[in-house]
Formats: structure tokens, C-alpha cells, sequence
């Protein structure tokens, strides 16, 4: 038997059901590995998105480049990393959607901290 994971607020943690339900998102991000199918996927997203059979809340926060969104459909943040590469998405533009900042005020939030 498994133990429950405790209640994070604000987090989704990567559990067994979440591995299930993302697997189709999370072998789609792990294809963009390979620079060919980067390029597939930015040259038809619909299509390429089609091709791994994401479901609409996956589809759509690929649509949206909301890596919470991703998150909370099943997403792995590692196979995330390689989606949000694409887009030129750094760990600044996911914290800032993380707080519900906009990059430059997570950006000042980071520098302010940090004196």
C-alpha cells in the first residue's frame, strides 16, 4: 500500500496518477530532444500535438505556454524544460507564472531578496 502524499498548497507533486495522466504530454515534451522534431512541432503545433494524442487541458496549456497548466495535466517539469526551451522560457518566466508576477517584477522580487 501507498502512502499519500502530504497536501502542498500550491503544489502539484508528481505522483503515480500524475505520471498516467500526462504520459502522452510527457513523451511528446521528451521527443523535443531531437532538433527535428523541435522544428515539427513549431512548423504545426495542432498537428504535432495530435500526433501524441494530448488531451484538450494538455492541448490547450501548450497553447497557453502556461507550465503550471502543464504541470497540473500531467506534466513532468523535466520533460516540461525541454518544451518551455523551445519558446526561449527560462526558470525566471516559470517562477514569475508560478507567484502571478510578471517576469520583471519576479526578477526584482529575486534581486531584493538577495540583499
Amino acid at each position: 500500500m501507498t502512502q499519500a502524499l502530504p497536501k502542498i498548497p500550491g503544489t502539484t507533486p508528481f505522483d503515480g496518477e500524475q505520471a498516467k495522466k500526462g504520459y502522452a504530454l510527457n513523451k511528446m515534451c521528451f521527443s523535443f530532444n531531437d532538433e527535428a522534431n523541435r522544428k515539427a512541432f513549431v512548423a504545426d503545433e495542432e498537428a504535432y500535438m495530435r500526433k501524441y494524442s494530448l488531451n484538450e487541458q494538455q492541448a490547450a496549456a501548450i497553447r497557453a505556454r502556461n507550465v503550471l497548466q502543464l504541470i497540473a495535466a500531467g506534466g513532468n517539469a523535466y520533460y516540461l524544460a525541454k518544451f518551455a526551451g523551445i519558446f526561449k522560457l527560462d526558470m525566471q518566466d516559470i517562477g514569475a507564472q508560478q507567484t502571478g508576477m510578471t517576469k520583471d517584477e519576479f526578477k526584482a522580487k529575486l534581486v531584493a531578496a538577495g540583499q
